[in-house]
């Protein structure tokens, strides 16, 4: 017997699958053309958040081609040596991008993520007990790991002095601080990379 939400991600799968092969069909792609290279040479690092997907690249002025975008939950990087920093360090050293640009927004769900309830809701979904205390009892802190932060203020500021503090990164890169209204679009600027 399938789950109610397997149903809706199957299907969903099978929409996506059938319009794509429509997009491919009809060269709709052709729009899209670019290379590799960001034409603006600059990396955003931005959260996931669903209200971001069109609003953000057009509250910037960026098109297909302009950027690298880097995305995941609260434009946080957890680690310096993750894959979020890895990617910021290939699009500036391998894909000619130039300045960074770290960009959360008011309102993010990371702001009030709840550990315990989203431990309760794996346990629910079937992840067992059992694993939530190996993990725990090999050293990974899963309340530590999945908790959120407090303001996306400071968030924002952490995250632009951990790219810019890095090792591995380059004192000639600008790195930029932003928060953006998920409803207007609008900008506050938190760190001026050009400034520091």
């Amino acid at each position: 017997m399938l789950l109610i939400e397997e149903v809706r991600t199957m299907s969903a799968l099978y929409e996506i699958l059938k319009f794509n092969k429509d997009f491919v069909d009809n060269k709709e792609y052709e729009a899209f053309e670019t290379t590799k290279y960001p034409d603006k040479k600059i990396v955003i690092l931005s959260c996931m958040d669903t209200r971001l997907t069109e609003l953000l690249p057009k509250a910037l002025n960026i098109k297909n081609g302009d950027a690298k975008f880097i995305k995941n939950a609260g434009a946080v990087i957890a680690h310096p040596f993750g894959s979020i920093m890895r990617s910021i360090l290939i699009a500036l050293y391998e894909l000619k991008a130039e300045e960074v640009f770290v960009i959360g927004h008011s309102g993010c769900g990371m702001s009030n993520v709840d550990p315990k309830a989203m431990i309760d809701s794996m346990i629910a979904s079937g992840i067992s007990k059992d694993t939530i205390n190996t993990l725990e009892y090999s050293g990974i802190n899963l309340n530590e790991w999945l908790h959120g932060f407090g303001c996306v203020y400071d968030s924002v500021k952490n995250t632009v002095e951990i790219i810019k503090n890095h090792p591995l990164m380059s004192p000639k890169v600008s790195v930029h601080g932003l928060i953006m209204d998920p409803k207007t679009g609008e900008l506050d600027l938190v760190v001026d990379g050009n400034k520091n």
